[in-house]
Order: structure tokens, then C-alpha cells, then sequence
């Protein structure tokens, strides 16, 4: 594992939290994590987020539209972006003796997004195209059915993307007002990680900012609603003809980030169950039994909620009895005592895989980007 001394956590005049790390690798890599995706939208607005993740790339009154990439890919450099539930994340990797030259861009870029009429039009058909082709999507369809199932009040039942018929008619206006609420320094998370000391790291990342002179109160976001636990099993039954196979899902509420160490059970649980062709499903469903092509068990955590999951690929004429032995294993796990020796070679795994991951500046700032930015709660990152 490449040893460091640490990240730092530092908080601008802006309210802009700073987290920098020098790491004994010849790249740095920038993050800026803006707290609001999907799930800050209302739910007339339900894919402005990521709408204008695109438009962010549009330019700046410094930045021409498509600028900044040319910028980053004559330097050798890679950049890219991404928008979630609960978070936006612009990003880029260059070596050490670029970052200084390409930062303040990225910065600008958030900041200062124009926005034009004309950039907005041509950008509204590309993400109606990603729709259509998400739309067209066998696992999409199964992923976003699955979500709007699973919740009923929170907004993470609502596609990321957002419904075509809202983008049709999405106003320029409400963007705009959608950035200048949200992509301010307070509603921020800058991270940095690369060689390069850390307060040269520090530094340039405040420099960046500091022409942004904006006095605009916090941002309100969307009120999160409780979720209710479902009170019964119910089953529901979907017809997609453009399935050749069946496939089976079973949904569990479980804690989200907001509960952080309750999560990790779930995540070892996913593992012990699903993880390896010697796991309690696979083995018996799919490789003793052919009775599934595929099954997996995943913990699919959320800032506010969270979902663990069981989910297969199967002949329709298996479904029930699949079921029926996936709810067996399950509550077995109430009054059976776990392979001690299967638990900690999933923990062994999973701790290896952890340190295995962050041998990389951006595996390391994704790592510290989410803890504080979402989890509010750095030092679970470094664990």
C-alpha cells in the first residue's frame, strides 16, 4: 500500500470545505463534489441535475464550449463528470507540474456555467438521446422500475436522467436559478490528491476561488421525506417483452449513509451471500441447482435510505421456487450462526480490496470526496 501522511481538511472564508493529500504517485487528481443531485430537485424539475452537468461543459465568458477538454488532453490529462442521487462530481487527473494551469478552469467551469440559449437547445436534444437509449436499456428499465418500487416519498424514486416530457419543456431560466442555488462554495467539496505538497495544493484550489465574490444564502434543497418501511411482502409483476429471460428481485429498506456504521453489516452480508461460486446462492441455485444463470446480493446505499437487494437472472418456470429459497436463506440467517471462517475471508476480501482500490489519486478523492460530502463524516474514509 503507498504510505501517506493523511488528507487535510481545510475550510475557506466561502465556506468551501479543502481536503489535499500528497501521495507519492505522478498524477494529481481535482474533484469538486456539489451536494445536490437528483434527489434536490423538485419533482417538476426531476432531471435538471444532471441536464446541467452537460451544460457545465458549455463554457464560460473565459472558456469557449469544448475548451477545457482540449485544455486537459494535450496535457495527456483525463477528465469527466457525474451526477447521482444525492451528489454532482466534476473531476479531472493531470501530472503534478499541470495541475496549477488547469484547476482555476475546472473552477470557472462550475462557478461561472453560461449557459446560453443557443448551447442549451443544441444540449436538450443530446439528453433526450440519453434517455431514449436509457429507455432502450434492459437493465435501466429493470433498475428504474426497481427504485420506484422500492420508495414511494423520497426522491430517490425518480430517474436521474428525469422523463423526456420534462426536458421537452425544461426553461432555460430554471437552470440557471438551479446553479446559482446550488453550485456555490458553501454546497461544496474540493478534493485534492497527487504529488505535490499539500499547501501548494491547498493553495491553488483557494486561489481558484476566490474571484467567486457571490453573497447567495445556503442552498434550500428539497425536503427529504420519511420513508415508510414496508409492512408486508407484496409481490409485483412487471411484463418486458424484450426480456429472453426472467428476472426476480427482492428488496429489503436497510440504513443509509446518514447511519454509516449501521451499513456495514449489509455490505459484508452481500458478500457472504452472493460473493464467489462457494457463496450460499450461487452455489446451491446456480451451480448445484441451474436454477438461476446469474444471482447477486448487493447493499445499494443512499445518503438517506438504503436498499439491500437479491437479485437473479432465471427461467421463468424457476421464479418461485428461486424465491422461496432466497427467503429460506435469509431467515435462516436469524438463528443460524454464520461460517466463521466464509465471514472472515469476505472481511479479509473486502480489506484488501479497500487498500488494493486507493492505490490511485482518484480512488483516494472519490473516497474522501463522499465521506465529507455526503457522509459528513471524513475520517470514515480513512478507516
Amino acid at each position: 500500500m503507498i504510505q501517506t501522511s493523511g488528507p487535510i481538511r481545510h475550510t475557506t472564508a466561502q465556506g468551501l470545505t479543502i481536503i489535499a493529500e500528497q501521495m507519492p504517485v505522478d498524477a494529481v487528481n481535482f474533484s469538486l463534489w456539489i451536494k445536490s443531485g437528483s434527489a434536490a430537485e423538485p419533482d417538476e424539475h426531476n432531471g435538471i441535475a444532471h441536464f446541467l452537468e452537460h451544460m457545465v461543459f458549455k463554457g464560460t465568458k473565459r472558456l469557449a464550449p469544448g475548451e477545457f477538454e482540449k485544455l486537459v488532453e494535450q496535457r495527456g490529462g483525463t477528465m469527466n463528470a457525474v451526477t447521482s442521487q444525492d451528489y454532482t462530481c466534476f473531476y479531472h487527473t493531470v501530472a503534478p507540474q499541470d495541475f496549477a494551469a488547469i484547476a482555476p478552469h475546472q473552477i470557472d467551469l462550475v462557478l461561472n456555467a453560461q449557459i446560453s440559449s443557443e448551447e442549451y437547445e443544441r444540449e436538450r436534444h443530446v439528453v433526450l438521446e440519453e434517455i431514449r437509449r436509457a429507455q432502450d436499456n434492459p437493465r435501466h428499465r429493470i433498475f428504474s422500475k426497481t427504485m420506484s418500487t422500492a420508495f414511494s416519498q423520497l426522491p430517490y424514486r425518480r430517474p436521474i436522467l428525469g422523463p423526456s416530457e420534462i426536458i421537452e419543456s425544461l426553461p432555460n431560466e430554471v437552470m440557471v436559478n438551479h446553479h446559482q442555488q446550488h453550485y456555490q462554495p458553501q454546497n461544496m467539496t474540493a478534493v485534492v490528491v497527487g504529488n505535490l505538497p499539500i499547501d501548494e495544493l491547498i493553495n491553488t484550489v483557494e486561489k481558484g476561488f476566490k474571484p467567486w465574490q457571490a453573497n447567495l444564502p445556503s442552498p434550500q434543497l428539497a425536503s427529504i421525506l420519511d420513508e415508510p418501511i414496508f409492512q408486508e411482502s407484496q409481490d409485483i409483476h412487471i411484463v418486458d417483452s424484450k426480456l429472453t429471460q426472467g428476472r426476480l428481485i427482492l428488496l429489503w429498506h436497510v440504513p443509509g449513509v446518514n447511519q454509516l456504521e449501521d451499513t456495514y453489516p449489509f455490505d459484508l452480508l452481500a458478500r457472504y451471500l452472493s460473493s464467489g461460486r462457494n457463496s450460499k446462492l450461487v452455489r446451491e441455485l446456480r451451480e448445484d441447482k441451474g436454477l438461476v444463470s446469474s444471482i447477486s446480493a448487493s447493499n445499494f446505499t443512499l445518503a438517506n435510505h438504503g436498499l439491500f437487494w437479491i437479485a437473479a437472472q432465471l427461467p421463468e418456470n424457476n421464479i418461485e421456487q428461486v424465491k422461496t429459497r432466497i427467503l429460506e436463506h435469509v431467515q435462516a440467517l436469524h438463528h443460524e450462526c454464520v461460517d466463521r471462517d466464509r465471514l472472515k475471508q469476505i472481511q479479509r476480501q473486502m480489506a484488501n480490496q479497500f487498500i488494493f482500490e486507493n492505490e490511485a489519486p482518484s480512488n483516494r478523492a472519490g473516497l474522501y470526496g463522499y465521506h465529507d460530502a455526503i457522509a459528513n463524516n471524513l475520517e470514515a474514509g480513512l478507516k
